[in-house]
């Protein structure tokens, strides 16, 4: 196993900059999964590590050996893609053992490893068969378990779940956190699914346009965002942005005034800022509430999504761009044109000065 330091990593590409100034310590043994829209950075972030990339500026370490220049194959890492890339004339023993044979390893070994990698992940009762035979599932399986046979030092994974259907990629998710468990490896994993990074990541890694926006546990970054790009990118539904401005600014609760005049309590410290101040209220779907003691936000109903445990309104609402998205209880029965009282309590508000920085929340979300 190794830990893997990135100091003022950069990466372009003719003048064009696509990873900026990338400053990252992943611990020896730690799941790390980079997240981010489309055009991040994150796959280029991750095949600047593999070596696929060449870095145009900083240093890069793996177990402590700078890897600048050091080729792929000797950097002890092993890569998964999108993409199976199994030969498909092969069945599911020769295309793990296919990387093995080549490098001359005595066969007795190559089988060992082999049978190992396939218990593991729960395919020895395939390994005669060939790709065209299997699942989706079942052929990421095979891409993992040529990987595990390398022993390698950093297991690196390039959005492995994007050609899944649903159910696939929630039983693959779980099979990920058990390869983690089992193999105490260091593992990077890229997805554009927030979903997959709450679920499989000791931390987090967002990424915009090439820079880090922050860095932390799941829990961290859905309740302490440092930004409103954080906020709206964790979390599912997405964050609503309200906006409003300071009324009453303090070190321990600040209210703020909505454009229908509405005032929110919110349990942050905003003393730096004061009244009239433009800033952007945060409030996450699953957090409003009927209880109106002691914020209350009056909506409109312009469509309703019943998924029997979940009811989602979507209302119109002063100061959002698109609809305010609310999750209520299955139970609950609204309809489109209806009129609701909603309520959301102060620490579970969420609030951003004009140039998009979280104010601190002082209270932790209550269970």
């Amino acid at each position: 196993m190794a830990d893997v330091k990135l100091v003022g990593v950069g990466k372009s590409f003719g003048e064009t900059r696509i990873l900026h100034h990338v400053d990252l310590d992943i611990r020896d043994g730690e799941f790390v999964v980079f997240v981010g829209p489309s055009g991040c950075g994150k796959s280029t972030l991750l095949r600047t590590i593999a070596g696929l990339e060449e870095i145009s500026s900083g240093e890069l370490r793996i177990g402590g050996r700078l890897v600048n220049d050091v080729p792929p194959a000797e950097r002890g890492i092993a890569m998964v893609f999108q993409s199976y890339a199994l030969y498909p004339h092969m069945n599911l023993y020769d295309n793990m053992a296919f990387g093995l044979q080549l490098n001359k390893m005595p066969k007795a070994e190559v089988d060992r490893l082999v049978q190992n990698a396939a218990q593991i992940l729960g395919i020895s009762h395939l390994l005669d068969r060939k790709p065209k035979d299997l699942s989706g599932g079942q052929r990421q399986r095979v891409a993992i378990g040529r990987a595990i046979v390398r022993k390698p030092e950093v297991f690196l994974f390039d959005e492995p779940l994007s050609n899944l259907d649903t159910a696939l990629r929630v039983r693959m998710r779980y099979e990920f956190a058990k390869l983690h468990k089992d193999l105490k490896t260091t593992m990077i994993y890229v997805t554009h699914d927030q979903v997959e990074a709450m679920t499989l990541a000791d931390r987090i890694v967002v990424l915009s346009a090439g820079k880090i926006e922050q860095v932390g546990s799941p829990l961290d970054l859905y309740e302490h965002p440092d930004n409103l790009f954080v906020a709206g990118f964790i979390g599912s539904p997405g964050m609503n942005f309200i906006e409003a401005t300071v009324a009453e600014a303090g070190a321990t609760e600040t209210v703020v005034r909505l454009l229908d005049g509405a005032l929110v309590r919110c349990a942050v410290n905003a003393q730096a800022a004061k009244a009239g101040d433009k800033v952007t209220l945060g409030i996450r779907p699953e957090h409003i509430t009927r209880d109106t003691s002691v914020n209350t936000l009056n909506a409109k109903v312009t469509f309703v999504e019943s998924l029997g445990s979940v009811t989602y309104a979507y209302c119109e609402f002063a100061g959002v761009k698109e609809e305010l998205t609310c999750q209520l209880h299955g139970t609950v029965r609204v309809h489109a044109g209806d009129t609701l009282q909603l309520g959301v309590a102060a620490d579970r508000c969420y609030l951003f000065d004009a140039a998009g920085r979280a104010y601190p929340r002082l209270i932790a979300p209550s269970a």
